[in-house]
């Protein structure tokens, strides 16, 4: 079976191609200040490919905005706010994270009369009390360690137009989710919702993450890549918890640090490659649009679900 058979596949000169501008709306300043850790952007990353992806979007968002008025009036309903969802998918270290941050912004900069709100869907992990409670700290980041009740409660919150929702954030740091931080999502026009279960399918509820997107985002690259990448990411958050005793990582960046990156190998083989392989990487295809990337976290392909 060619698992690209429903899509249709670009090499970046082609991608560019399609929307061929050269306007630079960000300097590379800011694509440093919202990379993830150990992520590459650059502003040829944005005019030849996010610019047109960005111009996709525009194109989508009006086709579905003017379908919701359509079928408003024939209903004979007063017209309401319907937000358009936009999920971004991928393993860990693979930078879906910067990718959610840059489109947020390009979508503004785009449409700037529109609120474009982004959230990440760690923060509906279950907190690591919790985690450790149900014997799943070894599993965090695998299905069954997501409060999925709660997540999908909160789409159907925002769907519905409701004023004001509430999402948990997380913070890496800590490595834990920050019950006391919410994030207040006020009626958006357009969510992003950002993470590595966006994708799966549900063990127990009737419905998906994804019955409630209106286009998705995976992105990808190859297990090996992937894992360096997590490996120098780990680096540099060792890097940075030196003088902070709070950091979940100050332990690690105290000690010895060969130790150290052995621990984190063994993360990576035992759980984030797996997850990777058994959860993340077989919803690749139930994506609109996948952003393949090489060495140095360069797209050079894109594949567009044919319609």
């Amino acid at each position: 079976m060619n698992e690209w058979l429903n899509y249709d596949q670009f090499d970046r000169a082609t991608w560019h191609s399609f929307f061929p501008s050269e306007r630079v709306l960000l300097s590379q300043a800011n694509l440093d200040e919202i990379k993830s850790l150990n992520d590459q952007i650059s502003i040829a990353d944005v005019q030849e490919v996010y610019l047109p992806l960005i111009k996709l979007l525009q194109l989508q968002y009006q086709n579905y905005q003017q379908m919701h008025l359509q079928k408003m009036t024939f209903l004979k309903k007063s017209n309401r706010r319907v937000p358009y969802i936009i999920g971004i998918a991928g393993s860990v270290a693979v930078g879906k994270s910067t990718s959610a941050r840059l489109l947020q912004i390009l979508l503004h900069k785009l449409m700037p009369d529109l609120r474009v709100e982004l959230i990440t869907t760690d923060g509906f992990l279950y907190p690591n009390a919790e985690l450790k409670k149900r014997g799943l700290m070894d599993r965090k980041g695998f299905p069954e360690s997501y409060d999925m009740d709660k997540l999908l409660a909160f789409l159907n919150d925002v769907k519905a137009g409701e004023a004001e929702v509430m999402a948990p954030t997380y913070s890496h740091s800590v490595y834990d989710v920050l019950l006391d931080q919410p994030q207040i999502i006020k009626e958006p026009d357009i969510l992003i919702v950002e993470g590595i279960n966006v994708l799966q399918l549900p063990s127990k509820q009737p419905l998906f993450v994804s019955d409630f997107f209106d286009f998705s985002v995976y992105v990808d690259a190859d297990a090996k890549l992937i894992e360096q990448w997590y490996l120098e990411r780990f680096g540099l958050l060792l890097d940075t918890a030196f003088q902070d005793p709070s950091n979940y990582y100050y332990s690690y960046a105290q000690g010895d640090r060969q130790a150290a990156f052995d621990m984190a190998r063994d993360v990576w083989q035992r759980i984030d490659l797996p997850n990777l392989n058994e959860y993340i990487l077989p919803t690749r295809n139930r994506a609109d649009i996948i952003l393949h990337k090489t060495t140095n976290h360069k797209i050079d392909r894109i594949y567009l679900r044919e319609d």
